[in-house]
């Protein structure tokens, strides 16, 4: 009689989960890992592998979402706009995760920046650069302009 085969079953991929949780406590990106996997074990994984472990291991997550310091739905032609880069790092510094070296300095600098110029961030989607900065109003509770209404579609991930 013919040994049963396995159908549809990927060979695991993970040969340490321990090496694995101790590069995702040291803050390594999913790239990071996929390249050490690559060079260590010559192994070829996809960056979804690594957020699905983190996932179903209930690790934190490396990244911070907060709706209410990015309220908007900003276009992708927007996304990599150095406005809402610091607000990612500033949303890190809130959420109590760590920061490199260069982040705390760069968000240090924007946070002085945004005092010393008395303004906060604005987001118009209609606006050719997206982002800008407007003097600051007696209504203004935080580093942003809030909308009248949030816009985002990434809610806050991960409630704990």
């Amino acid at each position: 009689m013919p040994k049963a085969r396995r159908i549809g079953v990927p060979k695991r991929k993970i040969v340490d989960e321990g090496e694995v949780i101790r590069w995702f406590e040291a803050g390594w990106t999913y790239q990071q890992m996929a390249d050490e996997y690559r060079r260590k074990y010559n192994l070829e994984t996809r960056l979804s592998m690594w957020a699905n472990f983190r996932h179903r291991r209930g690790l934190t997550r490396r990244i911070t979402r907060d709706d209410d310091l990015i309220p908007w739905a900003v276009e992708a032609r927007h996304r990599q706009l150095y406005p809402l880069a610091m607000l990612r790092v500033e949303a890190r510094a809130r959420a109590g995760m760590s920061l490199d070296q260069d982040s705390r300095k760069r968000l240090q600098s924007w946070r002085a920046m945004l005092t010393r110029d008395n303004v906060v961030v604005d987001y118009d989607p209609e606006a050719g650069d997206g982002f800008c900065y407007v003097p600051r109003e007696e209504s203004d509770d935080d580093i942003i302009r809030r909308p009248a209404r949030k816009t985002t579609q990434r809610r806050n991930a991960d409630p704990r």
